[in-house]
């Protein structure tokens, strides 16, 4: 849904964590800029201890040693200068290089100090320079690296980390080798040495202490003042937006539902004994605005259609709001001298397109209408609402009248949707299930499952009904368990009673709405296992849309198969991207749509479509299934093609388990027959 930003609410106190990565932040960059600022004199003192060694004849040592040096403080230089990743809640200084795909602030810190190690550890080589601190230059090279340690504890106050692993290992080469030379001098010396780094040591965990302390008082202090000046703000607007925003659409100023509802009400109640006309409208094509142009652009449309809408109504003193999403509702009284809802509903229709100017594309609008004189407006919105589907269900971008017929409908759905949770939890939805042959006709490959529900109003009720009203009433998950556990029983009833078909895998079809919804690969294996049932017994079908959805689909998708679930592919070849979904690695069958199978004998546009199809399936090794194939002709045609399953009427109908069992025990009795009678008649 497109929205503004809410206003950031107001917390109590700083949270414990963030103030901890906002301390941990400070130090990253305090160190950073201590390292650039004491690389420079590293630098300047590596040349001189290096001058130094040439004059004393250790030409070759020095520069090598001039080398490392050089190295490892460019390397140190360029990784002060990486990008870092901020924790959320996070923000640093200007000029900090941030990068969401950066290393967050502790990899960053534990660098430095392997980095602060390796520099100690180049001046700990400082011994080849001087013989190990036993010539006449040791003075000299003691005195730079008692005094660089110091300085690496002095700049290196915010992380005691690095100045440690820097003067670690350059101190303790000097004990060795003090140690090595031997005397009491000496020994003495390295002693010194050692109560030298250790205080250097003791030094910078107090220095990190201080400055962690300080860091966190700084940050509480900001995020305390930013939380305050925030309160401030809202206590000053809130008086003059409260009562606004309870009634109004933030994004567009409209009226939102409830506004809408309120103000309808009002105005109806002053009316009175008139009729009202109520128009729901709602955009087609805005999803693919927001698809292609984003929301930020969506945003603008929906802002601009609400100007539009309020400039053609202009003087009709109609109550106008944004019912949700891409929905907007009218109310108006009508009178004689205004125009007719569906006149009025024609002249939107015609002028949407000059609705907007963000977006190029061809942006309609589908319009329900409710004509009523003392209905409730939650009734005439209820009409509208049915009218709405029925005209985006008939083409989009048209008009449609609340009618007898839509009443009709209406009440099954209501009906339905009240029923629902009864007829789950009472086994009265049921499961036929229609044979999958191959193209012999002979042998049964696998079965479809096929939702069934008599309602005792209103009869047959169609599965797309059934899912729709599960969907509104929040049962999807339940009705998805009720038919994967008839599945199961069928199963197991089929194996009990010793039936051929046993052992054929069953398919049972999964909405693009319960696919996006509901875990479902979650759902259909913890079912299958606690049914005892083998994942690959199960086939679940969905549409080629579903087959390139979001991650998560793909994802739950892709853990069925891997599970041992067949995927197959149904409605084949009338998708945006039927080529697209053969390419997922779960699927294993498509099933050409009936469209292409009707009258395919007699279409050779059909043939070579459907021919393409079988032959991409057999390249990429996929099983492809015609299914809808209701004469001899059509079987016919597609055994010419090479097409291996089949399904339709002029096969098997969908019928109950009971029947379909009967009806295969009839065909492999038959069939027995048949191969035993060339044996008789050659026995004879």
């Amino acid at each position: 849904m497109n929205a503004r930003a809410s206003t950031p609410s107001l917390t109590a106190s700083v949270d414990g964590e963030v103030l901890s990565r906002m301390v941990r932040t400070d130090q990253l960059v305090v160190v950073r800029r201590s390292v650039l600022t004491a690389i420079p004199i590293n630098v300047a003192l590596s040349f001189t201890a290096t001058l130094v060694a040439l004059n004393s004849g250790k030409a070759f040592e020095g520069l090598i040693w001039l080398l490392l040096s050089l190295a490892v403080n460019g390397l140190r230089s360029y990784i002060c200068r990486w990008p870092i990743a901020l924790a959320p809640g996070v923000v640093t200084e200007e000029g900090v290089a941030v990068s969401p795909t950066g290393r967050p602030v502790e990899w960053h810190l534990r660098m430095a100090a392997a980095m602060a190690a390796a520099s100690g550890l180049v001046w700990a080589l400082i011994p080849l320079l001087c013989n190990g601190y036993s010539s006449p230059q040791a003075v000299f090279y003691l005195t730079v690296v008692c005094g660089i340690c110091a300085g690496s504890v002095t700049y290196g106050i915010a992380y005691a980390f690095v100045p440690i692993s820097f003067i670690t290992p350059a101190l303790l080469s000097v004990v060795g080798c003090l140690l090595y030379a031997g005397g009491f001098d000496n020994v003495a010396l390295a002693a010194m040495v050692l109560l030298y780094l250790g205080a250097l040591a003791r030094g910078a965990l107090q220095s990190d202490k201080a400055f962690r302390e300080g860091s966190r008082l700084k940050n509480e202090a900001t995020a305390l003042a930013s939380q305050l000046r925030q309160v401030h703000a809202l206590s000053l607007d809130a008086t003059q937006q409260l009562a606004f925003r309870a009634s109004h659409d933030s994004l567009t100023g409209l009226l939102n539902r409830e506004g809408f509802t309120e103000a309808a009400t009002l105005h109806i109640a002053a009316r009175d004994g008139r009729q009202h006309g109520l128009l729901l409208l709602d955009l087609d094509g805005f999803k693919a605005v927001n698809d292609a142009f984003g929301h930020k652009i969506g945003d603008r449309v929906l802002q601009d259609v609400a100007g539009w809408l309020q400039r053609e109504l202009t003087g009709m003193h109609a109550t106008l709001g944004r019912w949700g999403g891409d929905e907007f509702a009218v109310l108006y009284t009508l009178r004689a001298d205004r125009q007719a809802p569906t006149a009025i509903a024609q002249a939107l229709i015609r002028s949407i397109s000059f609705a907007t100017a963000h977006y190029g594309g061809h942006l309609g609008v589908s319009i329900g209408i409710s004509v009523a004189g003392d209905a409730d407006i939650a009734d005439m919105i209820s009409f509208a609402d049915e009218a709405l589907y029925e005209a985006k269900r008939t083409g989009r971008n048209r008009f449609q009248m609340f009618d007898k017929a839509l009443n009709h409908r209406l009440a099954t759905r209501r009906d339905v949707e009240r029923d629902l949770l009864h007829a789950i939890e009472a086994r009265a939805i049921g499961v036929w299930y229609q044979p999958i042959m191959g193209c012999d006709g002979n042998e049964v490959h696998s079965l479809e499952a096929l939702m069934r529900w008599h309602h005792p109003r209103h009869g047959q009720i169609s599965p797309e009904e059934v899912i729709f009203a599960a969907a509104n009433t929040g049962l999807a998950e339940p009705l998805l368990r009720h038919l994967v556990d008839e599945v199961c029983r069928g199963m197991r009833q089929m194996e009990a009673t010793g039936s051929s078909l046993a052992a054929v895998p069953v398919a049972i079809n999964v909405s693009p709405r319960e696919m996006a919804q509901l875990a479902v690969d979650d759902i259909v294996l913890g079912m299958l296992k606690s049914r005892g049932i083998a994942p690959r017994r199960l086939q679940i079908e969905i549409t080629e849309e579903v087959a390139l959805d979001t991650h998560a689909t793909r994802s739950r998708l892709s853990a069925l198969s891997a599970a041992g679930v067949a995927i197959v592919v149904d409605d084949f070849g009338v998708g945006y991207s039927s080529l697209a979904s053969l390419r997922s690695e779960y699927v294993r069958q498509v099933k050409i749509d009936r469209s292409f199978i009707l009258g395919l004998s007699s279409s050779p546009g059909n043939v070579v479509l459907v021919d393409s199809i079988v032959q991409l399936g057999r390249s990429l090794n996929l099983q492809v299934v015609a299914e809808g194939v209701e004469t001899q002709e059509e079987l016919d045609a597609l055994r010419a093609l090479g097409c291996k399953l089949v399904q339709g009427y002029h096969l098997a109908r969908p019928a109950p388990l009971v029947d379909v069992t009967a009806w295969a025990s009839v065909r492999a009795v038959a069939a027995a027959a048949h191969a035993t009678a060339p044996a008789a008649a050659g026995a004879a």
